[in-house]
């Protein structure tokens, strides 16, 4: 149970004063409706509110705090025109412009003849000084209240600046004194403030280099974030430690044979990783291993040999994969290889009844069928297995914890499990996502397989690469085409249209109007069974084209598709980019990957589309996208599975990473209960950073 001490932290952010639910729903969006949520949202920028210019001297763009006498009112009258407040000093006249404001309050606010200090934005227009809007309006008896510094937040769709900063004030207010978790001697060496004092400074910075990573401050909150992170990853890997399993040390012969009837050689990478694996299955504990491997670097075969010691021990394996048509592609793809050596392998995906399903259930139950691949499948109560001793689950991130629960469950004596994932996780993140897990890295491609030329166009050449892929198509070259959204929308947040991104459905018919009918399309709202129908269809050769959103950026295998297009694809992270690029080149010809942005672009979406050209290296890619965007974008966090961090980057913070993960080490050797004083202020921590689950475990022993 959460402790006293922070339930203020986690209440919702309409009980602030002045914080209604259409605020707290629009802050939701941004951050999260708590306070706690508010709380780590930092500033990014600084306002100098101190600048006081007179107006002769002002400049475009400038942030001033003037001193003005008002000198009159010109209202918009019915013509649809801002409200104008005429303002003047010794050196100059400025007008400050108001749109949508009630004549009344102006009136109040700035009665003509008086004095009042604003600040807020210059710019001219007719070579007149011009304020739209100012962000403080105050009498001089209040100038003292006007801040000196003020701090700038990330925007929050459907809430201004001045209402999210009142807001994130009001939240600050809430914030308990906690125990402090961390060593004195770490405090003293850090010159760092306790956790309450270091959250109060990074809201209040009071130069530039505060706003930076490494700012005392803010180096302070991301080492707990870390620690509370290492410390859970610590505490699973010491709970997965007191398990027992068994030892399996079967199957050389079965992956000697599968070896020798294999058209190519195993890599180096590949060997290492399967000795790695085959010490921990021999081992008495239950295995818990990560298989990180880039597109095409060999992670089936591997895993297939793996199962191969299960099965040499007289047990079954299960391989499990997020798709019905990744599953029926690593059944075809492994089935031979099991006739091959006598062994029966079986396929299980969807629900409902059938003789076939039937039989297959049959046969799992009476440890006929040695090896199952399926789906979600695999899940349901029905399945029983005779003797499962190890699990394979394929892009791991698609399922979620109870899921594997659910199936090592169906095990007699704890599992040997092997998840792998094609998505390159940088060996900074791989620490604070996988830390209760071993880890292997194929990092080598097999030979033959194709590198593929990337290439980068602007919108304008549309037309020509249309012409170029048709040259290609009657050559025998199948491809696809992957764009951002499904249907079109506009742009602007503020509800100003100002382009429509590209859609799939739009350039399906694009592409049919000089393609014709071998152009298909697929789409996350599709049903399963449709999109299936699509992609297979793709695989036989009955489509040329396929267009399709990002559904297709794991899963479908077609080595005779050469071509990929991506569109808009400024508008993708760089791992995306790369798992997009490897649909093509699994074949024996070379393959090309066509990269269209519209212009203008960004300095980092430059950066991005240049190291696509420069390298295939997926680790590479890995690392450089999580420089330019930290943890919480890299891959679509949500969507992969990886940590949301809020403060700490694991690549600008990778010292204090590693220092943190000493760190709770020492911490479980010492106190691995987590008792006393200090245990007590760990298990806030944990909870502060909802790794609740960690603490779960000290309950349950």
């Amino acid at each position: 149970m959460r402790p006293e001490i922070l339930f203020s932290l986690f209440q919702d952010a309409s009980t602030l004063s002045g914080v209604g639910q259409r605020t707290a729903s629009a802050l939701e969006k941004r951050t999260g409706r708590r306070l706690l949520d508010m709380c780590w949202l930092l500033p990014q920028g600084l306002i100098d509110r101190g600048h006081r210019p007179p107006v002769g001297m002002l400049r475009p763009g400038d942030i001033a705090t003037l001193k003005l006498q008002i000198s009159g009112h010109s209202p918009p009258g019915r013509r649809p025109r801002p409200y104008v407040v005429h303002c003047f000093d010794k050196t100059g006249e400025i007008d400050l412009v108001f749109f949508h404001m009630k004549p009344r309050y102006l009136l109040e606010q700035l009665p003509k003849g008086e004095t009042r200090f604003v600040s807020g934005r210059v710019d001219f227009y007719r070579n007149r000084a011009q304020m739209h809007h100012p962000a403080y309006i105050v009498k001089p008896e209040a100038l003292p209240q006007l801040p000196l510094l003020e701090a700038v937040y990330p925007s929050a769709l459907g809430v201004g600046p001045r209402v999210l900063r009142k807001a994130i004030v009001s939240a600050l207010k809430q914030v308990p004194e906690l125990p402090e978790w961390l060593d004195e001697d770490r405090l003293r060496s850090h010159r760092w403030l306790d956790w309450r004092g270091a959250l109060l400074r990074a809201h209040a910075p009071q130069n530039l280099a505060e706003l930076e990573p490494d700012a005392p401050a803010r180096k302070r909150l991301a080492y707990d974030e870390l620690l509370a992170n290492q410390l859970a990853l610590a505490v699973l890997r010491a709970h997965h430690r007191k398990r027992t399993g068994r030892a399996l040390t079967g199957g050389a012969e079965l992956k000697e044979r599968t070896i020798k009837s294999l058209p190519w050689n195993l890599t180096s990478a590949q060997q290492r990783v399967l000795r790695e694996i085959e010490a921990d299955m021999e081992s008495p504990y239950p295995m818990l291993r990560l298989l990180q491997g880039d597109v095409g670097s060999g992670k089936t075969i591997v895993a297939f040999l793996s199962m191969l010691g299960a099965v040499g021990a007289g047990a079954q394996a299960a391989f499990m994969a997020p798709t019905e048509l990744l599953a029926r592609q690593h059944y075809a793809a492994l089935e031979p290889l099991c006739e091959h050596l006598g062994l029966q392998m079986d396929l299980l995906v969807g629900q409902g009844k059938s003789a076939g399903r039937s039989k297959v259930l049959a046969s799992l139950e009476s440890g006929d069928t040695r090896i199952l691949v399926g789906t979600h499948a695999l899940f349901q109560e029905q399945v029983k297995f005779a003797d499962l001793a190890m699990i394979v689950i394929d892009e791991q991130h698609r399922f979620g914890v109870h899921q594997k629960l659910q199936l090592s469950e169906k095990a007699k004596v704890e599992v040997d499990t092997l998840v792998m994932t094609a998505t390159p996780i940088p060996r900074t993140l791989t620490m604070t996502v996988y830390g209760y897990m071993e880890v292997s890295r194929l990092d080598e491609s097999p030979p033959g397989r194709m590198p593929v030329v990337t290439g980068v166009l602007p919108f304008s050449r549309l037309e020509d690469l249309a012409n170029r892929l048709r040259e290609a198509i009657a050559g025998g070259a199948r491809a696809f085409w992957v764009c951002p959204l499904i249907t079109e929308v506009e742009d602007g947040e503020d509800g100003e249209p100002r382009r429509k991104k590209s859609a799939a459905v739009e350039r399906h018919e694009w592409l049919r109007e000089r393609f014709g009918d071998r152009v298909g399309l697929v789409h996350g709202r599709m049903k399963s069974q449709d999109k299936d129908s699509v992609m297979s269809a793709f695989a036989r050769g009955d489509l040329d084209i396929l267009v399709a959103t990002t559904v297709i950026e794991v899963g479908i295998d077609v080595p005779e598709a050469s071509v990929m297009v991506v569109e808009e694809a400024e508008m993708f992270g760089l791992a995306q980019l790369h798992q997009l690029r490897g649909r093509v080149g699994r074949g024996t010809v070379e393959s090309s990957c066509m990269l269209l942005y519209r212009p203008p672009l960004s300095d980092m979406a430059v950066r991005r589309l240049r190291l696509m050209r420069e390298t295939e290296d997926g680790f590479r890619i890995a690392e450089e996208d999580l420089r330019l965007r930290g943890a919480g974008e890299l891959l679509g966090t949500r969507q992969s599975g990886l940590p949301e961090f809020r403060v700490a980057h694991p690549y600008s913070h990778a010292s204090l990473l590693e220092e943190a993960r000493v760190n709770a080490e020492e911490i479980l050797k010492e106190n691995p209960n987590l008792e006393g004083e200090r245990g007590e202020a760990l298990r806030v921590l944990l909870y502060l950073f909802e790794r609740d689950e960690a603490v779960g475990y000290f309950r349950s022993g």
